[in-house]
């Protein structure tokens, strides 16, 4: 599968991230239908989420999806990471973290935080070569931070 990657952000509607997500599901540990309604969440992350997403041929292959809104905490909290599993291994899932973590650096955000199965070790590598470290984790979920430095910090992290 040798198709261009085209990287979009909140490009997609609510149906092609619900279809997407329905796509992924099995792949999420454990699977996204056994924690959320689908429809329900691709509404609530196309009504307020920040989203960076890969597209191949008009269809949506990759998908990161933040809220990037707590201005008093300046706390972002990736809700969704996701790609289809005939795209994994291509980098996408890195790229797609990278530019979400470039937007909560450009709007102030002092942290990402995110929560990851225990279970789910290629997610959790991911994160870590992203400069995520774990900060608690109960039985089955860790949660993640990475810190972030703001320009206008002058390199002084929070």
């Amino acid at each position: 599968m040798s198709r261009a990657v085209e990287y979009l952000s909140n490009k997609a509607s609510e149906a092609e991230i619900a279809g997407h997500l329905s796509r992924c599901d099995a792949d999420f540990v454990p699977p996204l239908s056994a924690r959320v309604e689908i429809k329900d969440y691709a509404k609530r992350i196309a009504g307020k989420a920040a989203r960076f997403e890969a597209w191949s041929d008009g269809a949506l292959v990759g998908l990161v999806a933040a809220y990037c809104n707590d201005q008093e905490k300046r706390i972002a909290y990736i809700t969704s990471v996701s790609v289809l599993k005939e795209w994994t291994g291509r980098g996408i899932a890195a790229r797609l973290v990278g530019q979400c973590i470039e937007h909560a650096r450009v709007s102030g955000m002092r942290r990402i935080s995110l929560e990851v199965a225990a279970a789910n070790s290629p997610a959790i590598k991911l994160y870590e070569k992203s400069g995520f470290i774990a900060d608690n984790a109960n039985a089955s979920f860790i949660g993640m931070n990475l810190y972030l430095k703001n320009r206008k910090d002058n390199g002084q992290q929070a």
